[in-house]
């Protein structure tokens, strides 16, 4: 894709998120990256999109007082918890150039009652985060999650160049962020919904070391977290892990997934009753049990619970994607593991 395009499909998606809402989807993602429940409680649901792959807050040693800006804030999930942090006396700014996340955060800031306390110091600010409109040695600290990846590499070094012009001198840069284990395969490169799922443009650790460096940054880390990645693609609606019936479990290093992993057997296979969600082709589909789409759902053609390969995903639900995802769903998605590919890491980095 050309950068333009890039730009375009994630607003698409983004737009789309932002009109989400599944509170129980969004608390099952945090907690599962990190955040605590006290944490969950001190934050509007409705900015809880179940967008983060980790928690920048966490790592950022935030302290009453301080500016803080975050790019790509989204509906503002990390400047609602950095706001309690530093405090009136303090700034939490948001930056988005996505009109509608904006628009759901500035509604749920002037919506706030007044037992949530101030609000006045929390701004959000439209912008590219590769070219932001805010003064230079504005901030203490700089925090972002899960959203540098979306940036086409061509123009990633221009958001930690960024980053250094609106820090202070000895500020400091807490970012989470999916980085590429091993370089990704072309098919998962061309893939446009694990591109906007912030998967297909996840650069490797030593990319981003490089581009911190060349910005000016020093005491440099970049850790796994060893977060379930999947955690997006198996979290139902409600909140549950119920798990994804066509996406084979993690297999070891250089080994075969099980078949048994999930519920569509191998084509030299005929379905068991006795195995994964899938019923073999006499019996239809229950409601009640498994993954699988109740009777009136379609396609049946295939005999088991996953569509045939004309058919497209519904975002509706059905056994390869729950109805809430941040990874829209794509038949490449039945075969891939993301924890094979991709990891959450936590980054940290000071202005020298």
């Amino acid at each position: 894709m050309e950068t333009t395009e890039m730009y375009e499909k994630v607003r698409e998606h983004y737009s789309s998120a932002s009109r989400m809402t599944s509170v129980k989807y969004g608390e099952t993602v945090a907690k599962s990256f990190g955040y605590s429940a006290e944490e969950l409680a001190n934050i509007p649901q409705d900015a809880n999109l179940g967008l983060s792959c980790g928690n920048p807050v966490a790592i950022a040693s935030l302290k009453e007082g301080e500016t803080v800006i975050d790019l790509g804030s989204g509906a503002g999930f990390d400047v609602f918890l950095v706001a309690k942090k530093v405090g009136p006396s303090g700034r939490a700014i948001g930056v988005d150039m996505n009109d509608d996340m904006l628009a759901r955060a500035e509604r749920i800031k002037s919506t706030q009652p007044a037992s949530y306390g101030p609000t006045s110091h929390i701004s959000f600010v439209k912008s590219n985060i590769t070219s932001i409109d805010l003064p230079s040695e504005t901030a203490d600290c700089i925090i972002s999650n899960c959203v540098i990846n979306l940036v086409p590499d061509a123009e990633k070094p221009a958001v930690f160049r960024e980053m250094h012009r609106l820090l202070k001198p000895g500020g400091r840069v807490a970012v989470s962020d999916i980085l590429a284990k091993k370089p990704l395969s072309e098919e998962l490169k061309r893939d446009v919904a694990l591109y906007v799922g912030c998967v297909a443009g996840a650069s490797q650790v030593a990319e981003y070391e490089r581009w911190l460096g060349e910005a000016g940054f020093q005491d440099v880390m970049i850790v796994d977290t060893h977060a379930d990645l999947n955690v997006y693609l198996e979290t139902n609606e409600d909140g549950e892990r119920k798990g994804l019936c066509c996406m084979p479990a993690a297999a070891p290093p250089g080994s075969e997934p099980a078949a048994a992993a999930g519920c569509c057997p191998p084509k030299s296979e005929e379905p068991k009753a006795s195995g994964g969600c899938c019923p073999p082709k006499s019996e239809e589909p229950k409601a009640s049990g498994g993954c699988c789409p109740p009777k009136s759902a379609e396609p049946k053609a295939s005999g088991g619970c996953c569509p045939p390969k004309s058919a497209e995903p519904k975002a509706s639900g059905g056994c390869c994607a729950p109805t809430t995802t941040t990874i829209p769903a794509t038949p490449l998605l039945a075969t891939t593991d993301l924890n094979e590919w991709v990891a959450s890491y936590k980054i940290f980095a000071v202005k020298s």
